[in-house]
């Protein structure tokens, strides 16, 4: 390919000009609520697993940094180390 070639393709769809937005871009929580009976049954289970596995991790990241005192929250000074 040429260099000149490069040059001269446009692009599909203009930079400053965004592209259309749907009729119905802005739905509100009831039309995005009845999306989820879309979502096939066997999703459901998946779904609740995940989220208590995402709340035990946060739980227990959380109770790890409130409760333990071994643990070092800032850098040792220069004078303090010990060589």
């Amino acid at each position: 390919m040429y260099p000149s070639r490069i040059l001269r393709m446009q692009p599909s769809r203009p930079a400053f000009h965004p592209a259309p937005k749907e009729a119905h871009s802005a739905h509100t929580i009831s039309q995005r609520l009845r999306l989820i009976k879309k979502c096939p049954p066997e999703l459901i289970p998946l779904g609740i697993v995940l989220a208590v596995a995402l709340g035990a991790a946060g739980y227990s990241s959380v109770h790890k940094l409130m409760s333990d005192k071994t643990l070092r929250l800032y850098r040792n000074s220069p004078e303090s180390r010990e060589h």
